[in-house]
C-alpha cells in the first residue's frame, strides 16, 4: 500500500522527521533517472553530427529542379556554367524521348542529353526553330547572349556541326514538339509542328518518331513517386512565410486568445469551441473540395505559366487531394455526429473548467509561461526544417551506368563523342535514409520532451496553488512558476526524457506498422476470411487504444513528478493507483473535459490550416519559381504545427484540471474521504451530492445545478 503523502504534497511532516519545513512542496528530491538524462544528451550530439552531414552534402535545389546532362542542378547559381535563371529541364534530342518510352528499351530517359532553359521552347510559325547546347570551344557567345538568341546559334555552325545537328548529334537541335513548363521540366506535347518538319525534312534530317510515346514518357517521370515527393518536400520550403505565419505566429494569438475566453468567459467556451470546430471543418472540408476542381474552376494545375488552353495535363498531386478531400468529408461527418452526441455533457465540462478558470486567474504566471517553451520549440523547429530538407537532397550526383549509343557533339574537342555520353541521376545511399529516418525521430522526440517539460513546470505551479489552500496561504512562492522550473531543470528532466521517449518509441513502432499494412494491402495479401481481416483491424485499433493509454498515464505521471519529485515509473505507479481508486469520481468530468480541450486544440489547427490555404491561394505561390505544386503538404504541416501550439497553451488548462483532480484525490484519501486543501469551487463541482449521483448513475434529466 502506498503511505500517506502529506509529507510530500502537504504540511505534514514524514515519519522520519526529514522534510524541512517552509515550502508547499516538501521533499527530499535527487535526481532521477539520470541515465535517460545522458542518452537524452548522447541523441541530441547525434543529431547535431547528423545534421551536420546533411548541411554538407545536401542541396535543396535538388528537391524541386532536374538536372542536366552534365550533372548540373538547374537553377544552381554555383554550377558551370552559371544556372541561376535557368530552371528548367528540356531534352534536346526527341528521339531519345521518344526510344526511352519504348517498354522493351533500355534506353532510360536519365541518359536523354537535356540541358536546363529559362523557358521551354515551341516551334516557329513560318520557319525551323534550333536550341543550342550550351556555348562553349569555337562558339564564343556568353550565357546571356545565348539566352537573349533563345539558346539558338545554328548560323554560327561549321559544316561539321550542322551535319552532326541533322543526325541529332548536336550541338544544335530542331524544335519539332511544343513543350509546356509542367513543375519545371518542358514537358513535350506529342504534337508537332507540321511547318517545322517540313522545313527540318527539307534540310535533310533523320526521321523524327511522331508517337504519342514522346509525351507520356516525360509524363510518367514527371508523375513518378519519387518525384512527387521531392515536389511536396520542396512545397514546404518555398511556403516558409506560410509555415511562420499559420504555423507560429496565428496559433500563438489564437491559443492567447481561447485561454483569456476561458478565464473570462468559461461558461460560454465550450459551446463556442463545438461551434466554431463544427465551421472550421466545413470550411477546411470545403478548400479541398476546390484545389481538387470539384468545385469550381480553381483546381491545382502541374503547368506552370501560360499555355494553350486546349492541352490539359493532370498530375498525382490531384488525385492525392481528392482523395485528402474525401477523408475530410468522413471526418467531418464525424465531427458534427459526435458534437450533436455531447452537447448535454457540455455542461459537466464547465464546471470543471471553471476550476481550471479559478487557477490561471489565480498564478497568472501560468498565462506566460507557454511562451517559453515556444520560443524554444520555435527556434528548434527552424533547425529542424533546414536540416531535414538538406538531408532528404543529400544524394550524390552521379553519372549513369550505361553502355548505349548516344553519341553527341562535344564543342570542347570538336568532335562526336560516345564515351561517359549517359545523364547523371542522384544516388542515395542506404545511410541516407537511416539519417533521415533518425531526424524524424528526433524532431518527434524532441517535441514530446519541450510538451512534458511544459506540462510538468504547469503541474508543479498548480500543486502549489492546491496544497496552499489557494490564495489565502502565504507560503505560496512569489513566483510559482519560476520555482517549478527550476525544480524540474534540477531534478526532474531525466523522468521527462524517459516519459517522452516511451510516447515517442510507441509512435514510431504504430508508424512502422501502419506502413507495413499499406505494403501488405498494395501486395494483394490482406486476409480474405472475415478471422483474418478482423484479426487485421483489431490489432490496429489495439495499437491506438495502447499509445492513447501511455499518452494519458505519462500526462499524470508528469504530474505526480512535479509534486513528488519520484521517478517515471514511481510517479506513473502513484497515479494510476490514484486514478483507478477514484474512477467514478474523476472519470466522467476528466473525460469531457479533456474532449473540450481537444476540440479546442483542433479549433486552433484547424483555423491555421484555413488561413494557410488562404496565403496559398494569393498569385506568390501560383506562379514562376514561388509555384508551389500542390497546397496539401504546407497546410498539413501548419495543421500539425499548429495543434503542437495549441497543445502547448492549452496544457494550463488541462494540466490544471489534471493536477487539481488528483490532488483532490490524494487529500480525500489522507483525510478519510474529506478534501481539507481542495478551495471551495472544486468542492462544490466534485463533493457536492448531486453532482456525485449524476456522476455514478447518470443525467436524470436535461437540467443540471452546476
Amino acid at each position: 500500500m502506498r503511505g500517506p503523502m502529506g509529507a510530500v504534497i502537504g504540511r505534514y511532516p514524514p515519519s522520519d522527521g526529514s522534510a524541512q519545513m517552509g515550502s508547499i512542496i516538501r521533499h527530499n528530491r535527487k535526481c532521477r533517472d539520470l541515465v535517460f538524462l545522458v542518452i537524452f544528451i548522447a541523441f541530441w550530439v547525434a543529431m547535431i553530427v547528423n545534421s551536420s552531414f546533411g548541411f554538407n552534402q545536401g542541396n535543396p535545389l535538388r528537391l524541386t529542379y532536374g538536372l542536366d546532362y552534365k550533372g548540373n542542378v538547374c537553377g544552381d547559381k554555383h554550377a558551370k556554367p552559371d544556372l541561376r535563371e535557368l530552371e528548367l529541364k528540356y531534352w534536346l534530342n526527341p528521339n531519345q524521348v521518344y526510344l526511352s518510352g519504348l517498354k522493351d528499351n533500355q534506353f532510360k530517359l536519365a541518359n536523354a542529353r537535356s540541358i536546363c532553359l529559362m523557358d521551354c521552347p515551341t516551334p516557329s510559325e513560318d520557319s525551323l526553330s534550333w536550341v543550342c547546347d550550351y556555348p562553349d570551344g569555337d562558339i564564343r557567345l556568353k550565357m546571356g547572349d545565348w539566352i537573349d538568341r533563345n539558346y539558338d546559334y545554328y548560323e554560327f555552325l561549321t559544316p561539321e556541326m550542322r551535319n552532326t545537328s541533322l543526325q541529332l548529334q548536336g550541338p544544335c537541335y530542331p524544335v519539332i514538339f511544343p513543350s509546356v513548363n509542367v513543375y519545371w521540366t518542358c514537358q513535350f506535347i506529342a504534337r508537332p509542328s507540321n511547318v517545322s518538319l517540313r522545313h527540318w525534312q527539307q534540310m535533310g534530317g533523320v526521321n523524327i518518331n511522331e508517337d504519342i510515346i514522346i509525351d507520356k514518357s516525360i509524363h510518367k517521370a514527371i508523375n513518378s513517386r519519387a518525384s512527387v515527393f521531392k515536389r511536396y518536400m520542396a512545397d514546404i520550403g518555398k511556403a516558409w512565410p506560410v509555415l511562420i505565419v499559420c504555423g507560429g505566429i496565428l496559433p500563438l494569438f489564437l491559443s492567447v486568445i481561447w485561454l483569456l475566453l476561458i478565464r473570462h468567459f468559461v461558461a460560454a467556451m465550450p459551446w463556442i469551441t463545438v461551434g466554431l470546430l463544427n465551421i472550421l471543418m466545413i470550411a477546411v472540408t470545403m478548400f479541398y473540395y476546390l484545389k481538387a476542381g470539384w468545385i469550381g474552376n480553381d483546381g491545382i494545375s502541374p503547368i506552370i505559366g501560360d499555355h494553350d488552353p486546349y492541352i490539359h495535363i493532370t498530375g498525382r498531386e490531384l488525385h492525392h487531394l481528392r482523395v485528402v478531400a474525401v477523408i475530410m468529408t468522413f471526418i467531418m461527418v464525424v465531427a458534427v455526429l459526435t458534437s450533436i452526441a455531447i452537447v448535454r455533457r457540455i455542461l459537466m465540462a464547465t464546471s470543471v473548467l471553471k476550476v481550471a478558470a479559478k487557477v490561471i486567474g489565480e498564478a497568472q504566471a501560468l498565462m506566460i509561461f507557454p511562451v517559453i517553451p515556444y520560443i524554444i520549440l520555435a527556434i528548434f523547429y527552424m533547425f529542424w526544417f533546414s536540416a531535414a530538407f538538406h538531408l532528404l537532397s543529400s544524394g550524390q550526383v552521379v553519372q549513369n551506368d550505361c553502355n548505349l549509343n548516344c553519341c553527341a557533339y562535344d564543342l570542347v574537342s570538336k568532335r562526336v563523342n560516345c564515351d561517359h555520353c549517359c545523364g547523371y541521376s542522384i544516388h542515395y545511399t542506404p545511410h541516407i535514409g537511416v539519417s533521415i529516418l533518425f531526424h524524424l525521430f528526433g524532431g518527434y522526440w524532441a517535441t514530446q520532451f519541450f510538451i512534458a517539460c511544459s506540462s510538468t513546470v504547469i503541474a508543479g505551479s498548480v500543486a502549489s496553488y492546491y496544497w496552499a489552500r489557494g490564495e489565502t496561504s502565504p507560503e505560496i512562492p512569489f513566483l510559482p512558476v519560476f520555482a517549478s522550473m527550476r525544480r524540474l531543470a534540477r531534478y526532474n528532466l531525466g523522468s521527462v526524457a524517459l516519459g517522452s521517449l516511451i510516447v515517442s518509441f510507441v509512435e514510431s513502432i504504430r508508424f512502422m506498422l501502419e506502413s507495413i499494412r499499406r505494403r501488405i494491402k498494395v501486395g494483394g495479401t490482406t486476409p480474405n476470411n472475415w478471422f483474418g481481416k478482423a484479426v487485421y483491424h483489431t490489432s490496429r485499433f489495439c495499437l491506438m487504444c495502447i499509445e492513447w493509454t501511455i499518452r494519458s498515464v505519462n500526462r499524470n505521471a508528469y504530474i505526480m513528478i512535479a509534486i513528488t519529485g519520484k521517478s517515471f515509473c514511481n510517479a506513473s505507479a502513484i497515479a494510476t493507483d490514484l486514478i483507478l481508486s477514484n474512477i467514478l469520481r474523476i472519470g466522467r468530468v476528466n473525460v469531457i473535459g479533456d474532449v473540450i480541450l481537444f476540440l479546442g486544440k483542433l479549433c486552433v489547427s484547424l483555423s491555421t490550416a484555413l488561413f494557410a490555404f488562404l496565403m496559398l491561394d494569393t498569385h506568390k505561390y501560383k506562379s514562376a519559381h514561388n509555384k508551389i505544386t500542390s497546397p496539401l503538404f504546407p497546410v498539413l504541416v501548419c495543421w500539425g504545427l499548429g495543434y503542437v501550439v495549441a497543445t502547448l497553451f492549452f496544457a494550463v488548462v488541462e494540466m490544471s484540471i489534471d493536477t487539481i483532480i488528483l490532488s483532490f484525490c490524494q487529500d480525500s484519501e489522507e483525510h478519510q474521504g474529506t478534501a481539507q486543501y481542495a478551495p471551495p469551487l472544486l468542492i462544490e463541482t466534485l463533493n457536492d451530492q448531486n453532482e456525485m449521483q449524476r456522476l455514478t448513475q447518470g443525467p436524470q434529466s436535461n437540467s443540471v445545478d452546476v
